[in-house]
C-alpha cells in the first residue's frame, strides 16, 4: 500500500512539474509568432505619418493596428523580423523594435502575440523571412514588385506544405471612414507619379490578425523580463 502512495505521489509530482512547465512555456514568446502593433482609436501618431493614414483606413473603433512583424526567439535572445521605412526588411533585436515604435508619451503601443499551430512549419517560416532581409519597403503597395511592407513580408513567408500563401489577399482600403484619402497617401502617391492603388489585392494589419489560422497567445508585456499576459480574446 506505502509503494502504491509512493508512486501516485511521484506520477502527481510530475504531472505538476509538466504542467507548470507547460503554464511557464505559454507565457513566453515563441519562434514563429507574430506581433501586432495597436494603438487607441483616438491616439493621433503624427497626421502626416504612414502609421496614422494606415489607421484610419483600416482601424476600428476600439485598438487600430498600424504594423505587424515576425518573432525569432535565438536562445534567451529575441529579434524582430519586419518591414519599416527606416530600416526596410530587416531582422534586429527586439529592444530596437521597442524604441522605434515608443509612443510621444514614453509608452508603448498595445503588443498582440498571435500563435499558429503546430501543424505549420513557423521555424521554416521565420528561415523564409529573413531571405529577404535586405529589401526596400514597398511604398507602392503592390504585390508585384520586389519590395515588401509589413504584412506583405509575413504573407511571403508563412507557406502550407504545398506552398500554398497561409494568410489571404483582400481588396485593400486606403479611404478613411469619411470617404476620403488621408492626406498622407494623397502626397505620397503624387510623389511617386502613381494612382492610389485603391481595390489591389494585398493585406493589412487589423484584417490579417483576425484570420482564423491565428490563435491569440496574449499580450506582450515590456519589463524586465517579457511576458505574456492574456487580455479578451483577441
Amino acid at each position: 500500500m506505502k509503494k502504491v502512495i509512493n508512486v501516485l505521489l511521484s506520477v502527481g509530482v510530475s504531472i505538476a512539474l509538466i504542467a507548470s512547465c507547460c503554464s511557464k512555456q505559454d507565457n513566453k514568446l515563441h519562434n514563429g509568432d507574430i506581433l501586432f502593433f495597436g494603438i487607441p482609436s483616438d491616439y493621433s501618431l503624427d497626421t502626416n505619418s504612414i502609421a496614422d493614414a494606415i489607421k484610419d483606413a483600416t482601424g476600428n473603433d476600439t485598438l487600430n493596428l498600424i504594423h505587424a512583424g515576425i518573432i525569432e526567439v535565438k536562445g534567451d535572445s529575441v529579434f524582430v523580423i519586419d518591414a519599416t521605412i527606416k530600416h526596410g526588411v530587416d531582422r534586429h533585436p527586439l529592444d530596437t523594435t521597442l524604441k522605434d515604435f515608443k509612443l510621444r508619451d514614453g509608452s508603448y503601443p498595445t503588443f498582440i502575440v498571435k500563435r499558429l499551430p503546430d501543424t505549420c512549419d513557423v521555424n521554416a517560416a521565420v528561415e523564409r523571412a529573413k531571405t529577404f532581409c535586405g529589401r526596400g519597403y514597398d511604398v507602392h503597395f503592390l504585390p508585384d514588385n520586389d519590395a515588401l511592407y509589413c504584412t506583405e513580408l509575413i504573407q511571403f513567408s508563412y507557406l502550407d506544405s504545398k506552398g500554398n500563401k497561409i494568410f489571404k489577399s483582400n481588396p485593400m482600403n486606403f479611404k478613411a471612414k469619411d470617404g476620403e484619402f488621408p492626406i498622407y497617401w494623397v502626397q505620397l502617391f503624387s510623389l511617386l507619379g502613381e494612382p492610389i492603388p485603391q481595390g489591389q489585392p494585398g493585406t493589412n494589419p487589423q484584417d490579417m490578425c483576425k484570420e482564423p489560422v491565428l490563435s491569440y497567445a496574449g499580450n506582450l508585456e515590456v519589463g524586465k523580463e517579457l511576458t505574456l499576459r492574456k487580455e479578451a480574446d483577441l
